[in-house]
């Protein structure tokens, strides 16, 4: 996948740019980044923000090395199917993105 094949995907499930990079939020902090992926010249960092605040790398492969799933578009080479907790994240911050366009303000 490519820097903007791989942001277009996070963008399209549920993860949001904060700081300017696709990030993933606590359902209690929506505004707040807690999983962030650094999109680099020729490699993606997956980091997760510890409790005191720094950021952490758990992952980071070359481009070419990160391939869609050929089912559910995932990509893969991240550890993103792999790390605990990661698709329960993802499928809040989509499902908060959905409903938040659901319930957007009403047209005048």
């Amino acid at each position: 996948m490519t820097k903007d094949e791989l942001a277009g995907w996070a963008l399209a499930n549920g993860w949001q740019m904060i700081a300017g990079s696709p990030s993933l939020t606590k359902p209690s902090s929506p505004k707040e980044a807690i999983v962030r992926m650094v999109l680099k010249a020729t490699v993606v960092n997956l980091e997760v923000k510890k409790p005191a605040g720094k950021w952490e790398k758990v992952s980071g492969q070359s481009y070419a090395k990160v391939q869609p799933d050929p089912d559910t578009g995932l990509p893969l080479g991240l550890g993103l199917d792999t790390i605990p907790g990661f698709t329960m994240l993802m499928q809040e911050n989509r499902d908060r993105m959905v409903f938040a366009r659901m319930t957007g303000p009403p047209n005048s």
